[in-house]
């Protein structure tokens, strides 16, 4: 009997739930607030996107090297490479790689990730967002996954024109550039990867690179 009971009440909530699924769709409640224009949350702040970006970039453990044109930025890499004597520097991105080539600079190397000695890696990004400090990649680049877990040593390449306020903006102009669809995966990094699930103490390059270098080239 009570089998019976159970199998009539669990078919009367599946008769309401088809006859819900057959009904017209109801509209979205307070659908206005959808074209209503979002206050801003932040205070503006009083310096240029590109000094806020370095500000915040740093004070999350970032190493920030602003470049006045492409000519200093193969030299300021060139000099990173020397000082920290390293045999391996792949580079993830063909027009970067193609700038070092054509100024005969033999440092960086195309990317082979069946080697995982490399000293570090060169990438292009997205967009910078200055109110986080963060840099925005995705999957659309190549080694847009890999780059940020891979390599001990992460280098990220952007120009000034790609400095956004704040990650809304960042997102928006995602949008913009792949009208044909958006890419799988779109990932805000922010400065090297830290855990404090070590007996709470915090240790920097568990999950990725322990350092994360960003050279800001004036557009």
């Amino acid at each position: 009997m009570h089998t019976i009971k159970t199998s009539k009440a669990r078919e009367n909530i599946l008769s309401r739930i088809r006859k819900g699924l057959g009904n017209e769709a109801k509209s979205m409640p307070f659908a206005e607030a959808e074209k209503a224009q979002v206050p801003q949350a932040f205070a503006k702040a009083d310096i240029s996107p590109e000094e806020q970006f370095a500000q915040n970039f740093i004070a999350l453990g970032g190493k920030f090297v602003f470049c006045d044109n492409e000519k200093e930025f193969l030299e300021s890499v060139h000099d990173l490479y020397d000082s920290r004597g390293w045999q391996e520097l792949y580079c993830a991105d063909d027009r970067l790689l193609h700038l070092f080539q054509n100024n005969k600079l033999n440092i960086v190397q195309p990317v082979n990730i069946q080697n995982d000695k490399a000293d570090a890696c060169i990438t292009a990004c997205e967009f910078l967002v200055a109110r986080t400090g963060s840099v925005l990649l995705s999957s659309k680049q190549p080694m847009g996954r890999t780059s940020t877990v891979f390599y001990p040593v992460h280098i990220m390449v952007a120009y000034t024109n790609q400095v956004l306020p704040d990650i809304a903006n960042a997102l928006d102009a995602v949008k913009k550039k792949y009208t044909n669809g958006l890419p799988s995966m779109i990932n805000l990094n922010t400065g090297p990867s830290r855990t404090a699930d070590i007996e709470k103490t915090l240790v920097v390059g568990v999950h990725g690179p322990g350092e994360v270098f960003c050279f800001l080239i004036n557009a």
